[in-house]
């Protein structure tokens, strides 16, 4: 992984001095709360519901297990001993307090972390494939193009006041694991007809209360031009992009507005006065940084391993869950493991410090000392020995780790909703617990088979609901919270056949307690429906939103008792596992 050099430390270091100098001054009555608020946003410190919240970046989802323990640490020395992580393959902390900040930008530092440009309508954090570097599937690996974005992207002068916040996703793999297509940029790698490296651009996707599928607009960009093609995008945006009326100012409204065509003969215009300028990326340099990246010491070993054959086949529990949270590794002997956040009764996403710890150390007794995060709020251990996989199921699951619900109906995306945010309508964390207790059952969720829902607790869809089989939207209906519901979105992963859609609305909104029962008549309906072994989303797309609008709404809602007293009975057999 990326090891900073004296320049990004000293960078780094004295911003965390400029901080605690602001910090000072505002606590002395120096600075008044408008002139302090623009300066610790710039330090990812934003003010929530009840305390103030600090978003730490995880460039592209990437952590080494020394970072991933001062992660943990920062949890329990200035929080309350748990971290959340987001679909930006950020982490959030809920509790600090401001006088403690400078302290824990300052801990930061020391493992090469920081908030920088977690915040503001600059460019956010870069997000990639959590398998990147280890997917038998990779073209190419996205992480040297996206930490040269993110160098290049950090405290850039041009483009620190955008019109709003910009976000970049870049994806190397034939599946698309990050969204790709709902971000303000999507950088797709892939290989020309001549083996050479490049990428399809697409521009203008994003979520909100305007839900866009990203288009594209140049096919193939030699990676030589990626900076200076990225530059050409955002002086576009910079100089057109709206600043009047916040909720038009993303890029994807000036996209929609030119249209696609004309946005792009915009962009390549601008990129005359640079392409092939001194912003031109060379071979040296992306030597240098992919020298950062360059595999680690994998051993040679079976590409089939006798013990943990043996224990898949004596083993029910730890076969289910092989069959849920482990992946193919382009090294034979080797698996990619996830391990869920998604436990019935801990909000998605959210990992206590003990957890941080223990996924810390496995990281380093099983693999090579990395951890990755996905922005589907889990945890990945990207190097794992295949003779390892019972030992570190058998340690997972007693803390809590090894649920093996991944791609399934309780492996739910969610923000951290009202009871933290101060922007959303409802709450998300209660109705993503109330759904994951109704589903409680392993063998049921597993005959229901692969689906996803992400609920957002308001129209600026943290938890990307727009990308749900089944999303969740909260909204405020005269004070009081509701739930608006859509099916058939997908993210572009093999969860959806590889197609990114956004989800249709099925109707007027819910009451909180309604919630399950609406889940429900929506798994009934589908297990009624669908033919074979089609997935949810694959009924949706065949028989369209009519039949599951007709059955949600044609009685009054009232969970279906079968499905409910069957639940119950089986509740003792649903634990981890």
């Amino acid at each position: 992984m990326y090891v900073y050099d004296q320049v990004d430390r000293n960078l780094v270091n004295e911003r965390v001095a400029q901080y605690r100098d602001q910090v000072r001054r505002f606590l002395a009555g120096d600075l008044s709360e408008d002139e302090f608020r623009p300066l610790r946003l710039q330090n990812g410190l934003y003010m929530q519901r009840y305390a103030h919240m600090l978003r730490v970046a995880i460039p592209y989802g990437l952590l080494s297990a020394t970072q991933l323990r001062m992660l943990a640490s920062i949890a329990r020395r200035y929080d309350r001993g748990y971290g959340h992580f987001t679909t930006r393959q950020n982490i959030q902390y809920n509790w600090p307090r401001l006088e403690d900040s400078p302290d824990i930008l300052a801990d930061l530092a020391s493992v090469e972390m920081h908030a920088i440009q977690t915040s503001g309508n600059c460019v956010r954090n870069i997000t990639s494939d959590e398998f990147a570097g280890v997917a038998p599937d990779e073209v190419l690996d996205p992480r040297p193009l996206a930490e040269i974005l993110r160098q290049w992207s950090t405290f850039h002068p041009e483009f620190a006041f955008l019109p709003r916040k910009f976000k970049i996703a870049v994806n190397g793999a034939e599946e698309d694991r990050a969204a790709t297509a709902f971000h303000d940029i999507g950088l797709y790698l892939r290989r020309g007809p001549d083996g050479e490296v490049g990428m399809r651009v697409l521009v203008g996707g994003g979520m909100g209360r305007t839900p866009v599928i990203g288009p594209v607009i140049r096919d193939f960009l030699p990676w030589q031009h990626m900076n200076t093609y990225v530059e050409a995008i955002l002086r576009v945006y910079n100089r057109y992009g709206r600043r009047d009326n916040l909720y038009k100012a993303r890029i994807k409204i000036l996209v929609k507005a030119l249209g696609a065509e004309e946005f792009a003969c915009q962009v390549e215009e601008e990129w005359v006065l640079t392409r092939d300028g001194p912003d031109t990326l060379t071979d040296q340099e992306l030597a240098r940084v992919s020298a950062y990246f360059a595999p680690p010491d994998y051993a040679a070993r079976p590409a089939d391993d006798a013990e943990f054959n043996r224990h898949a086949s004596e083993n029910a529990g730890f076969a289910r869950w092989v069959g849920r949270a482990i992946n193919a590794h382009r090294i034979p002997g080797y698996r990619a493991v996830v391990l869920s956040l998604k436990k019935t009764g801990v909000p998605p996403g959210d990992a206590t410090a003990e957890q941080m710890d223990l996924v810390a150390d496995w990281s380093e007794r099983f693999g090579f000392g990395e951890v990755r995060v996905s922005h589907e709020q889990n945890l990945i251990l990207p190097d794992v020995r295949a003779n390892d996989l019972f030992t570190l199921w058998e340690e997972a699951r007693h803390a809590g780790l090894a649920t093996p619900n991944l791609g399934l109906l309780t492996d739910i995306i969610a923000c951290p909703g009202g009871d933290f945010c101060s922007l959303a309508n409802a709450k998300s964390i209660p109705i993503a617990e109330a759904i994951q207790r109704r589903f409680d059952d392993l063998d049921f969720l597993h005959d229901i088979g692969e689906l996803n829902i992400n609920i957002s607790g308001c129209m600026n869809s943290c938890g990307h609901h727009h990308a749900g089989h089944i999303g969740i939207l909260g909204v405020d209906k005269d004070g009081e919270e509701w739930y608006q519901v859509s099916v058939g979105g997908a993210d572009g992963s093999q969860a959806g056949r590889g197609r990114s859609a956004i989800g249709k609305v099925i109707g007027p909104s819910f009451k909180a307690d309604d919630m399950p029962d609406v889940i429900s008549r929506l798994v009934d309906i589908y297990l009624e429906q669908r033919e074979a072994d089609e997935r949810f989303i694959d009924t949706v797309a065949r028989l369209g939103v009519a039949p599951f609008k007709s059955g949600v709404y044609g009685s009054p809602l009232r969970a279906s008792t079968e499905n409910r007293e069957g639940a119950e009975n089986r509740e003792g057999a649903a634990a981890d596992v």
